[in-house]
C-alpha cells in the first residue's frame, strides 16, 4: 500500500474528472427527469417523499444515498415502531451495568474493575446464498468492525448458521462456502470462534441464515461513539480502497424477496480481505491509545452514504465531503456508486486539525491508506461535491434517522389454528405418532436422535475454526457457553451463548422468542456466569405479509417481556426481513421465524468456569427442574415423525431465574464439577453430550423422576420442558448443594452417578453388544438400555462428514 495521503490519486483523465452530469442545480432545473427509483428498491411514495423533503427531485447521488439508507436493512422502517418496546420496558435495575445501549454500533456493558465489553450479532443472510464464501466472510468482517468502532479490541466471534435440508443437492454448496468463509476470515484475524449454532431445516432452503456475533474488550475510558462534532474537524476515510464490489450490497438485497431476474436484487456481494482488517484493528487501537479520534464509524451496509449521514446526524453540526478525494480501486465508478459501494475494511473518523498529522503518521506506520475527504461544518447540512460540483445537499437526519416508518398490517395467520391443533402430546396425537415403549425401542430412538443432523456432533464445522487462539478461551463448543478471559491478572471474564428454535417460534412466536432467551440465559448460567445483557438478531419473512409481520411483532413482544422479567436489557442487534422464497400468506412462504438471542454474562474467575461434561467418575448426578410431557416441536417429533405442530414447551421465567441462581452459586462455591442445560433432545441428549465431552459415562435410574413428575420413561428422556439442567456434584458436597436448591426453590432429584465403566442392570439389553463394550463407558438407563459411548460417538460424529465429506 502507498503511504497516507490527503488528496485523490485519480488520474487526470478519470472518466468523471471535471464533469458531473447531475448536480443539485441540474436537479432543480429538470424536475421532470425520470429516475430509476424502483430499481434501487424505493416505492413510489418513498420517492415522492424524498422530493418533498428536498423541494426538488434528488440528484442521482442523493437518490443512491436515500435508497440505501431507507432500505429495510438500514432504516428498520417496518420494525422500528415495535423495537421501541425494548426501551419502554427497561427498568433501572436493567441498566445498572449498561454503559452504551441501543442506537450505537454495539452495546457496551460494565463487567467490573474498570473493564467493559461490547458485543453484537448481525445477519448476512441473502449475500451468503448468492456467494456463500464472501457473504459469510464479510458478515464476520462487518460485525468485527462494529466492535472496533466502539473503541474495543475484538477478542472472540460466534456464528449462528441455518441451512436447508441436509440432503438437498444445493445445501452442500452453501454449507461449504459459508463454513469456509466464517473460518477463513475469523482464523486469519486471529479471533477464537467460541460457539454458535448449526441447524438444518427445509424452510431455509432458498434462504439460509448466516448470523455473526463479535465480542470486544475495552476500558471504560476508551468508549468511542459515532458522531461528527466540532466545526472544522476533519473527516478521514482510511483502510481499503473503494471498489465496485458490494454496490447496493446487503442494504438492497436484504430488503426484498430474492429474485435473480431483477438487476437491482443481484448486486455484487462484498469481497473481504481479513489481513487488511487485522491491520486495521491494530491501527485503530493505536489511534485510540493516542487519543486522536473524536468520532468514528465503520463502513458496512450503505458504505459512505451511511457513514457520512450517520456521523453528521449524530453530531451537532453538519458535514462537507469532497468525494473525489476518496481513494478508488476502480476509477470508472460514478459518484453514486462510490456512495453506495460496500467495499470492506474501511473506517471513517473525525479528527481535530491539530491532531491530524499524528493521525496520519499512525496510519502511515501501519501502511493503511488514508484520505481526508471533508470536514465538520456548522450548517446542519450534509453536502458532497464531486470535482467541484455539488451533487448532494441534504439534511443528514432525513437520510439516517427520519426515513419512512411503517405500521405494517399484521394478523394471526389462518393456518395457525390448524398448526397448533396438530399436537403429538394429546391422546389422539399419541395414537397417531407412535412412541417407543420398550428399552430396545427407547435405545434405538435415542441413538437416532444422537445421529440426527441438528443434534449430531458439530466438530466437522468447529474443527475448521480456531477456538483457542490468543490463549484466553476457557470454554468453547461443545460446551454450553463460550467463556473468555478479559483480565489476565485477575481471570475476570465473560460467557456468551446464543440460541433460537425456529420450530418453537413457528408454533408460537411470542413463546418461541422467550424460549430462545431462556435457553441462552440458562447456558450462560450453567457455565457459572451471571447473565447481564442481551443482543438479538431477528430473522423473519416479508413485512408486507401480515402473517410474517405478526410473527415479528409477537416475537418482539415476547422478548421484551422476558428481558424485563429476567432484568437483562437488549443492548443492540439486528432485524433481517424478507427471508423467504414462497408465496406470501402461505404456511411455507417464509423461513421459520428465527429470533436469535445472545446472552452475555460475567464470571469472576474463568478458571473456575463449569464445563458441560462429566470430568470424574463417582459423582452424583442431579436433575434440576420439573419435567412435563412436552413433545410438540421437539427433536423427537421432527426426527422420528417429520412433524411440526401443537404448542411449544411452556415458559417459566421465574423458574429460569431461580435455576440460574443455583447454577451460578454452585459453580462459585465449587459445589458442581459439571452442568449441562436440557433443551433439544431433552434429558437423553444432555446425558449423551455430557458423557461424550470427556469420555466419562453415567448410570441413571428414572423411577424417581417418573413417580415424582408423573411422566412416562419416554417423556422423562425426550420431553423438552424448560428451566432444567443436569449437574454432577461431588459426594462430599451433596448436603450443601441440596440446601442451596431448597433455599432457591429449585426441585433437585438424584437420578444417577457418573461412571468410568458400565455394569448393566437387570433388564438392560447387553447380549447384542460387542464384548469390549459391555464394561466400557456408557450411558446406562437402569432397566431400559445401555448405550456405549463408543457407539454414541460414532453415530454422532459420522453424520456431517457423511453429507459434506
Amino acid at each position: 500500500m502507498t503511504s497516507a495521503t490527503t488528496a485523490s490519486q485519480q488520474p487526470a483523465d478519470h472518466p468523471t474528472a471535471g464533469h458531473v452530469s447531475d448536480t443539485v442545480d441540474a436537479a432543480a432545473a429538470t424536475p421532470d427527469q425520470e429516475q430509476p427509483f424502483a430499481e434501487l428498491g424505493l416505492k413510489p411514495d418513498e420517492y415522492q417523499r424524498i422530493r418533498d423533503i428536498l423541494g426538488r427531485r434528488p440528484t442521482a447521488a442523493e437518490l443512491a444515498m436515500y435508497s440505501v439508507m431507507w432500505s429495510e436493512h438500514c432504516s428498520y422502517k417496518s420494525s422500528k415502531n415495535h423495537l421501541r418496546k425494548f426501551g419502554e420496558r427497561v427498568t433501572p435495575e436493567m441498566t445498572e451495568h449498561l454503559l452504551v445501549g441501543i442506537g450505537e454500533n454495539a452495546g457496551v456493558v460494565d463487567i467490573g474493575d474498570g473493564w467493559a465489553v461490547t458485543f453484537k450479532v448481525e445477519s448476512h443472510n441473502h449475500p451468503s446464498y448468492v456467494e456463500p464464501y464472501q457473504g459469510a466472510a464479510t458478515g464476520v468482517g462487518g460485525i468485527v468492525r462494529d466492535i472496533i468502532s466502539m473503541g474495543a479490541r475484538p477478542v472472540a466471534v460466534m456464528d449462528q448458521l441455518r441451512f436447508g435440508a441436509v440432503d438437498h443437492p444445493d445445501t452442500a454448496r452453501v454449507v461449504h462456502g459459508v463454513v469456509s468463509g466464517v473460518g477463513g476470515y475469523g482464523n486469519s484475524l486471529g479471533l477464537p470462534n467460541i460457539g454458535g449454532e448449526l441447524v438444518f431445516d427445509a424452510s431455509y432452503q432458498g434462504n439460509p441464515l448466516v448470523n455473526a456475533l463479535c465480542l470486544g474488550v475495552l476500558r471504560h475510558e476508551d468508549i468511542h461513539l459515532a458522531n461528527a462534532s466540532g466545526v472544522g474537524n476533519k473527516v478521514v476515510l482510511f483502510g481499503a480502497r473503494t471498489g465496485g464490489d458490494g454496490i447496493g450490497g446487503a442494504s438492497i438485497l436484504a430488503s426484498e424477496t430474492f429474485d435473480d431476474t431483477k438487476p437491482s436484487k443481484r448486486p455484487s456481494v462484498q469481497v473481504g480481505d481479513p489481513f487488511m482488517e487485522k491491520v486495521l484493528i491494530e491501527c485503530c487501537l493505536e489511534l485510540y491509545a493516542a487519543r486522536v479520534v473524536e468520532g468514528i464509524q465503520d463502513l458496512g451496509a450503505a458504505g459512505i452514504s451511511c457513514a457520512t449521514s450517520e456521523l453528521a446526524s449524530n453530531g451537532d453540526g453538519g458535514m462537507h465531503v469532497d468525494l473525489e478525494n476518496v481513494l478508488l480501486r476502480d476509477p470508472t465508478l460514478t459518484a453514486g456508486e462510490i456512495l453506495m459501494s460496500e467495499s470492506q475494511e474501511r473506517m471513517m473518523a473525525v479528527v481535530t486539525p491539530e491532531k491530524l498529522d499524528e493521525f496520519l503518521a499512525i496510519t502511515s506506520r501501519w501502511d493503511v491508506e488514508t484520505a481526508v475527504i471533508g470536514e465538520v461544518t456548522g450548517t446542519g447540512r450534509l453536502t458532497i461535491d464531486h470535482h467541484g460540483q455539488r451533487i448532494v445537499d441534504v439534511d443528514p437526519k432525513t437520510v439516517a434517522h427520519e426515513g419512512p416508518v411503517y405500521d405494517r398490517p399484521y394478523s394471526r395467520p389462518e393456518w395457525q389454528d390448524g398448526l397448533v391443533a396438530d399436537s403429538v402430546s394429546t391422546p389422539e396425537g399419541a395414537t397417531r405418532y407412535a412412541r417407543p415403549a420398550s428399552g430396545a425401542e427407547l435405545r434405538e430412538t435415542v441413538l437416532r436422535l444422537v445421529a440426527s443432523p441438528n443434534l449430531a456432533s458439530k466438530s466437522w464445522v468447529t474443527d475448521q475454526y480456531d477456538r483457542f487462539v490468543q490463549g484466553n478461551t476457557a470454554l468453547a463448543q461443545p460446551d454450553d457457553a463460550g467463556v473468555v478471559r478479559v483480565d489476565e491478572s485477575t481471570n475476570l471474564g465473560v460467557a456468551l451463548a446464543t440460541d433460537a428454535n425456529g420450530r418453537y417460534a413457528k408454533l408460537d412466536p411470542y413463546t418461541g422468542a422467550q424460549l430462545a432467551l431462556a435457553e441462552a440465559y440458562r447456558n450462560v448460567a450453567a457455565s457459572g456466569a451471571r447473565p447481564l445483557a442481551v443482543t438479538d438478531c431477528l430473522n423473519f419473512g416479508s413485512p408486507e405479509d401480515p402473517a410474517s409481520m405478526w410473527q415479528l411483532v409477537q416475537a418482539i413482544e415476547g422478548l421484551a417481556d422476558a428481558c424485563a422479567t429476567l432484568t437483562v436489557p437488549v443492548t443492540g442487534g439486528n432485524v433481517s426481513l424478507y427471508n423467504g422464497t414462497g408465496e406470501p400468506g402461505k404456511i411455507d412462504s417464509a423461513i421459520h421465524p428465527t429470533p436469535v438471542v445472545g446472552v452475555l454474562g460475567v464470571i469472576d474467575d474463568v478458571t473456575a468456569a463449569t464445563p458441560s461434561g462429566w470430568t470424574t467418575a463417582g459423582q452424583t448426578v442431579y436433575l434440576l427442574g420439573t419435567t412435563r410431557g412436552e413433545l410438540d416441536g421437539s427433536a423427537w417429533a421432527d426426527v422420528v415423525h417429520d412433524h411440526l405442530g401443537g404448542v411449544p414447551p411452556q415458559v417459566d421465567l421465574e423458574a429460569e431465574r431461580r435455576l440460574a441462581t443455583v447454577l451460578v452459586r454452585a459453580s462459585r462455591d465449587d459445589l458442581v464439577d459439571a452442568a449441562h442445560d436440557l433443551s433439544e433432545g431433552g434429558l437423553a441428549q444432555a446425558l449423551v453430550e455430557a458423557s461424550l465431552r470427556y469420555g466419562v459415562g453415567v448410570q441413571v435410574d428414572l423411577d424417581g423422576l417418573v413417580a415424582r413428575d408423573g411422566v412416562t420413561p419416554f417423556e422423562a428422556l425426550l420431553s423438552e420442558s424448560t428451566a432444567r439442567a443436569v449437574v454432577a456434584v461431588p459426594r462430599s458436597e451433596e448436603v450443601r448443594f441440596e440446601d442451596l436448591c431448597t433455599a432457591q426453590g429449585v426441585p433437585a432429584l438424584k437420578i444417577g452417578v457418573t461412571a468410568e465403566t458400565c455394569t448393566p442392570g437387570a433388564g438392560a439389553p447387553t447380549d447384542q453388544l460387542p464384548e469390549d463394550h459391555v464394561h466400557a463407558p456408557a450411558v446406562e438407563v437402569r432397566g431400559l438400555f445401555t448405550l456405549p459411548l463408543a457407539e454414541a460417538r460414532e453415530a454422532s460424529e459420522r453424520t456431517l462428514p457423511h453429507y459434506f465429506g
